[in-house]
């Protein structure tokens, strides 16, 4: 175990918790009509063209076609982001690939997956989707329309999601039954509402998921988006009415399909009861990867990465 003993911060990122201790936490109490909530954005997002437009990127890459490309979600909005297709072999599997709350500036090159179109897309906002008034600072952006459930950037996020699954069934109608998603932090916890709504999707891979447990995320002291959360509920008082609908556990309680989770023991960014609160709650076909440290160096991590990403590779493998 190689859990970091020196850190900056003026709280413990493990807030005293051992493995057993996170390994029992359990997804909050859910608000009546959850479900017909998500039911009836997933219902409205399908029915959106994604008219996807695709142009030859400046970007290159000996293992991959790269090309920049343009779609329609919900709402009108024009979402920016990228499309791998693979130099060799054939596409015989779709792969959507959430980012952080840092945005992306290009694809992950590096992913362990072959014959495999991937979706690089950047969610309402950020980056490629960059769109003002809409900050691109986590700690703005996450509290966009806060106070307004209906219409709180993070369900617009998730809808892009669906979008770029649209947008692969689209270009590929051959890929529908074997669409995957793959998402980490910001990108986890909008990726476990997504998934828990889309039959499209046929596995999925959470790592270090955010959104969680949203009673946790407010009481629990952290950095980043979250931290910016806390301080929105201490001046409005009224923040859980709207994050209660936008909870990855929760959500994650109706995944049904084959998962890859990746927790961590120690995280200032996203405390991890939070992220078990996502892995506990996927009762089936749900393999839980335990880190030492998320969003934190930490001596081991290089090997630990190097394991879970074989894992990746395994898990999205083509059959």
């Amino acid at each position: 175990m190689t859990i970091p003993k020196i850190h900056p911060f003026a709280f413990d990122p493990t807030y005293g918790m051992r493995l057993e201790e996170l390994l029992a936490v359990e997804p909050p109490e859910e608000p009546a009509g959850f479900d017909a909530f998500w039911e009836a954005r997933y219902r409205k997002a399908l029915d959106v063209d994604p008219q996807p437009a695709l142009s030859l990127s400046k970007l290159s890459h000996p293992d991959w076609h790269v090309l920049d490309l343009v779609y329609l979600s919900t709402g009108g909005f024009k979402i920016g982001g990228w499309l791998l297709l693979p130099r060799e072999g054939r596409v015989k599997r779709g792969l959507v690939v959430g980012h952080g709350y840092g945005g992306r500036d290009q694809p992950d090159f590096n992913l362990p997956v072959e014959e495999t179109a991937v979706i690089f897309p950047c969610c309402r906002g950020l980056s490629l989707s960059r769109h003002p008034p809409i900050s691109e600072n986590p700690s703005w952006h996450v509290l966009h329309d806060i106070d307004k459930r209906d219409s709180y950037i993070i369900g617009g996020c998730v809808e892009d999601i669906w979008l770029a699954v649209s947008t692969l069934a689209t270009l590929y109608p051959w890929l529908s039954g074997h669409i995957g998603y793959s998402g980490i932090s910001f990108g986890g916890g909008v990726g476990a509402m997504a998934i828990a709504y889309d039959e499209r999707i046929d596995r999925g891979h959470l790592a270090l998921p955010s959104f969680g447990h949203q009673p946790l995320r407010l009481k629990l002291p952290t950095v980043g988006s979250a931290q910016s959360v806390q301080e929105y509920q201490a001046d409005h008082g009224n923040v859980l009415e709207t994050l209660r609908f936008y909870d990855a556990a929760t959500a994650a309680t109706r995944i049904d399909v084959p998962m890859l989770t990746a927790v961590a023991l120690f995280d200032p960014s996203v405390a991890p009861p939070c992220q078990f609160a996502v892995a506990n709650a996927i009762r089936k076909y749900n393999e839980i990867f335990i880190l030492d440290a998320g969003h934190f160096d930490y001596p081991g991590s290089a090997e630990q990465e190097a394991v879970l990403r074989d894992k990746i590779g395994q898990f999205f493998r083509v059959s």
